[in-house]
């Protein structure tokens, strides 16, 4: 199988902090996940992938095509992005996702033509946003804006998709209904979609492939059985946990106990 997204022997970061000799093989189709505790590099990463820092040395490949190769209209046009915190002012949530067109008019001469509207429309049914086209952004709740913007994202018709943290600050009916979103978008479309994701729960549920980065290496990546092992887990985050397989979709699930129960735990095995 071929890759949507090939990072190799990637060295970037700053002064305190730096990612090194990072290599990332993403099957193309992916739904795939960035993983990892605070600190550890998921962000750093991310902004390299996305272009907005600045490589020390490696490559990062699309499709075999070295981004550095990219035009800023050509990435456009090939990675969309969505931002975890989206600030539209008072547009209007048409005028927000037909934004998306821009890369593919002239920088002097945007005017959305009939074509872009259609296509506006279409990813904004897609994403159950056509509903409030001529609401305020401003007006939307954090989850519909984010709708919002992954219809905005998809507009522009890319290769892959990256989202930061889609999830966070929503609460689960939101979680899920964006996780919904996003899997029929790469199963249907077969859009290659990678995501930066804190649950690791959601994470194993929805995502094919995850990269888990610690202390700003890659500690391991491949499908969420083969990472999220309770040793693994246990290894990255310090923290203690059993994974079970979830009975309805058979993937790995993550549990954890307080510092309260493990201490009765241990104090139950110490009197056998």
């Amino acid at each position: 199988m071929s890759n949507i997204l090939n990072i190799q022997n990637l060295c970037c970061g700053y002064p305190k902090f730096q990612l090194l000799d990072i290599n990332i093989d993403i099957p193309k189709g992916s739904f795939a996940g960035i993983i990892g505790p605070n600190g550890s590099g998921k962000t750093t990463l991310f902004r390299a992938i996305t272009g907005t820092l600045g490589l020390k040395s490696g490559k990062i490949l699309l499709s075999d095509k070295n981004l550095k190769s990219f035009s800023l209209r050509d990435r456009a046009q090939n990675i969309a992005i969505v931002s975890q915190f989206i600030e539209a002012g008072d547009m209007t949530v048409e005028d927000y996702v037909l934004m998306g067109r821009i890369p593919y008019h002239s920088r002097f001469n945007f005017f959305e033509t009939d074509d872009d509207f259609e296509i506006a429309r279409k990813y904004m049914e897609m994403t159950d946003t056509w509903r409030f086209k001529d609401q305020l952004m401003s007006e939307l709740s954090g989850g519909e804006q984010q709708l919002a913007g992954i219809a905005r994202a998809l507009t522009q018709q890319p290769q892959l998709l990256l989202l930061d943290e889609p999830t966070s600050h929503l609460d689960i009916t939101h979680q899920v209904h964006i996780l919904n979103v996003l899997q029929q978008l790469n199963q249907e479309m077969g859009l290659s979609v990678l995501m930066v994701i804190h649950d690791l729960n959601l994470a194993s549920e929805y995502c094919d492939w995850l990269i888990l980065v610690n202390q700003g290496k890659i500690h391991t990546q491949g499908t969420p059985e083969e990472v999220l092992t309770f040793q693994n887990i246990e290894d990255v985050y310090q923290t203690v946990v059993v994974t079970q397989n979830n009975p309805l979709s058979g993937k790995p699930a993550i549990f954890l106990a307080s510092q309260k129960v493990l201490k009765e735990i241990q104090e139950k095995l110490a009197k056998k």
